[in-house]
């Protein structure tokens, strides 16, 4: 954004530097997205700054139907409301503000100045250092305490993040070997992965080779494996953890806004756990097959399984790019 245009805001503002708004709207582009799509823009509109999904993002054979584009999306929401607590204002959201517009997703300003707390700032610390790491944990057990703090951060934004216990482990991997072969089988399925996978210079999007791992030898992680496409002689398998730690994220009801929320609940899980010096891998196909997804959920009681979290300890896993400002914010 062109330093005049700045002043302007900030003037404009009342007072208040547009440039804390424009550090929020760079830190929202840190969010996960599925393969790294970054499926969102933002404008800035008086004191506000608008989230708009951006559905040419949308992959269309993995998400028909838009729910995991609106996922990253509301991850994305939830991580502009944290950097605007860190900056110091409570932040105040409006969801789908403007039924003329379909694309306007949320509206987040800031409402009243006020210090962040440690919690908080913890929060807002965490943005810069989450990474999706598929790589292989280590056998060291999440503590229950931690856990708890997981549950609570889901609960926080309205969604329920459930543990899996070691039989419905079972059954979790089980089916995400089977969503997993499913997807394969799916018409245009590798030539989507291709076009998310692929290396092209400058690329600021998209899977990076650096960031796709070992293959798991023994196919214990239900996690998808960006390296079908490629053999990469240098990519060996490793032994990933016998006893993953998995939570389902769930939410009652199942539209867009329940979406939204599973998104800005995943992100509050995420940071929290690596306020927690915890690794995290968010995991999708099991919930990207409607047969498979349906026996996460539990229909009858309108619960449906959104995201799958693996969670443990592992070694600091590398950035995946992101696009720059100039083609994420609007002028307005």
């Amino acid at each position: 954004m062109q330093p005049c245009r700045i002043r302007w805001l900030s003037a404009y503002l009342g007072g208040m530097d547009a440039r804390v708004l424009v550090r929020c709207v760079a830190a929202a582009t840190l969010a996960p997205s599925l393969h790294n799509s970054q499926p969102w823009h933002f404008r800035i509109e008086g004191d506000a700054v608008e989230v708009y999904a951006d559905s040419l993002r949308r992959l269309e054979v993995l998400d028909p139907t838009g729910r995991e584009l609106m996922i990253s999306v509301g991850a994305a929401v939830f991580t502009l409301r944290a950097a605007l607590r860190g900056e110091g204002y409570l932040p105040g959201v409006e969801t789908f503000p403007d039924a003329g517009t379909p694309d306007l997703v949320a509206r987040v300003f800031p409402r009243d100045s006020a210090k962040p707390g440690a919690a908080a700032r913890e929060l807002a610390a965490a943005i810069p250092r989450r990474h999706t790491n598929r790589r292989p944990f280590s056998a060291a057990v999440v503590p229950a305490a931690a856990l708890d703090r997981l549950r609570e951060a889901a609960a926080h934004e309205g969604a329920t993040l459930t543990v899996a216990g070691p039989a419905s482990r079972t059954v979790i991997v089980s089916l995400g070997r089977t969503a997993a072969e499913r997807l394969r089988r799916r018409g245009g399925y590798y030539a989507e992965l291709n076009r998310w996978t692929r290396a092209v210079p400058g690329r600021r999007d998209g899977i990076p080779a650096a960031a796709i791992g070992p293959w798991d030898s023994l196919e214990r992680i239900p996690m998808r494996d960006f390296g079908v496409i490629d053999a990469q002689p240098s990519r060996r398998g490793e032994r990933f953890e016998a006893y993953p730690t998995i939570a389902v994220l769930s939410t009652e009801g199942d539209g867009p806004p329940e979406w939204l929320r599973a998104g800005q609940a995943m992100q509050r899980v995420l940071l929290v756990a690596t306020g927690l010096h915890l690794a995290t891998t968010p995991v999708s196909q099991p919930v990207e097959i409607a047969s498979i997804r349906e026996v996460l959920s539990d229909p009858r009681a309108g619960r449906w399984a959104q995201m799958l979290i693996r969670l443990g300890y592992g070694a600091p896993a590398p950035a995946t790019p992101r696009r720059p400002l100039s083609e994420v914010l609007a002028d307005g």
